[in-house]
């Protein structure tokens, strides 16, 4: 039988780039929202309520970080093969990658049962933290397989090239995810106030409820069939999945990282530096996302054109993505110019926040267009499973060029320079960047001038 031909293979790029990152980035901002929303609702319990769940917060981006390393591993292995037109391979990369995030799961349950009070001691030996961070934690952690299948679901879809469908999996997670928080936290409707914990069983019911929507929408997937229940754990698939996966993992995970290390050399000046942190990550969130959303429609595109060798479809793939991605950034980098106290405004600032917040946001903003440009690249190898080669990239941005230039140039010539090193970060990150894409290209050309295999393609 035939196999359907995907419109990854036949749409002109341009739609096809902008059809596919659009419901990411409104997917996204969803998630932006409620992120918002959910800290607004802690908040009201008690401010220590707010501080057990930020401590509580590296744990849970771990969790993430492995949900969501892997399923974009499954996503690009996805695409590949049915570039290649191996359906019933692409079927076995997608039931194995729901036995993968399903073992992933059991190890974090495990963590969650035995290692939570551990975690928060090391942060605090404040009693109410320590009890309401464990009561948040457990839950959170215990019954998180509805995030792992969910994401699963979620990049599956994506890697068939339907990211529309891919969005109402997170919008049904977060929907009732907000219209629960008020209920459960506050103790609406004859329900009890459980304050912490409520927070935590409305984030995990929304979490089951986004695993419902999307098994649902992957069973009614037209390019693959996943049998749930007869899905099989394979190591050759697991292999190229993580692959690519686990350098995504990395990449998440050292943020925490990252973001530790710049806290401790800004709090060396003045607590506010670090609360001006803060404040620019939530604020660069909203000039980064749909970045993020178009990269997110933009690796499953890059996949399947490599696996079907189409690579003068790739080189124009990534030309639109980086003008997309240059247009997007130097909107960003406007804004963060010309109004930094408007945008500071929204955290209720002291005057010394805005005299460091105003200066911080302005020098930083100076890396947005470099940082566009890397995040595409970034999503070229991850899409042709050179995954390796994103979390070098990441590694040494965060790591080796962002923290020692920030800490010398603090040193040499105060806090008003520490943010500087961004730049010369996504500087430094872009050149290796470069580097790594023009070692694509060469890729490119070997494979172009190889015979295609006999069994590229499988059949139906």
């Amino acid at each position: 039988m035939e196999i359907k031909e995907n419109k990854m293979g036949t749409m002109p790029v341009g739609k096809l780039l902008i059809s596919m990152s659009i419901p990411m980035m409104f997917s996204m901002l969803i998630q932006a929202l409620y992120n918002i929303v959910d800290s607004i609702f802690i908040a009201r319990v008690s401010e220590s309520a707010l501080t057990a769940v930020s401590l509580a917060f590296p744990l849970q981006m771990l969790m993430i970080s492995f949900a969501v390393g892997t399923s974009v591993g499954v996503n690009s292995l996805l695409a590949r093969r049915l570039g290649e037109r191996r359906k019933k391979e692409a079927e076995k990369v997608a039931g194995n990658g729901i036995v993968l995030l399903f073992l992933t799961y059991l190890a974090f349950l495990i963590i969650g049962i035995c290692f939570t009070d551990p975690f928060m001691k090391m942060f605090t030996d404040d009693a109410e933290l320590i009890t309401m961070g464990n009561q948040y934690l457990k839950i959170c952690m215990i019954f998180s397989f509805g995030i792992f299948i969910s994401i699963a679901c979620e990049k599956i879809i994506q890697g068939t090239g339907e990211t529309m469908v891919s969005m109402l999996i997170q919008l049904v997670g977060a929907v009732v995810n907000i219209i629960l928080d008020p209920i459960l936290i506050f103790g609406l409707f004859g329900i009890p106030a459980l304050g912490v914990r409520g927070a935590a069983i409305a984030t995990v019911i929304g979490q089951i409820a986004s695993m419902i929507a999307g098994i649902i929408l992957v069973r009614r997937n037209k390019y693959v069939k996943v049998r749930f229940l007869k899905a099989r754990f394979n190591p050759g698939i697991s292999k190229e999945t993580y692959k690519v996966g686990l350098p995504s993992i990395i990449m998440q995970a050292i943020g925490t990282i990252m973001t530790s290390a710049m806290n401790l050399i800004l709090i060396s000046f003045t607590p506010t530096a670090t609360t001006v942190f803060g404040a620019y990550f939530k604020l660069q969130s909203f000039v980064f996302m749909p970045i993020f959303g178009l990269n997110s429609g933009f690796i499953p595109i890059v996949g399947y054109n490599f696996g079907a060798r189409n690579f003068g479809r790739i080189h124009r793939t990534v030309k639109v993505g980086i003008l997309i991605a240059v247009l997007i950034m130097a909107f960003g980098f406007g804004i963060f110019q010309l109004f930094p106290q408007l945008l500071l405004s929204f955290f209720n600032p002291s005057q010394a926040m805005l005299d460091i917040g105003v200066v911080a946001l302005r020098s930083i903003s100076w890396s947005f267009i470099l940082a566009g440009i890397q995040i595409m690249l970034s999503g070229v190898f991850q899409g042709t499973g050179d995954g390796i080669y994103s979390m070098i990239c990441s590694i040494t941005r965060q790591l080796v060029f962002l923290i020692p230039s920030s800490w010398i140039l603090g040193k040499l010539f105060g806090l008003d320079m520490v943010w500087y090193g961004f730049i010369i970060s996504e500087a430094a990150s872009l050149t290796l960047s470069l580097f790594f894409f023009s070692k694509e290209i060469k890729r490119f050309k070997q494979i172009e001038a190889e015979p295609i295999p006999s069994s590229a393609n499988d059949g139906d």
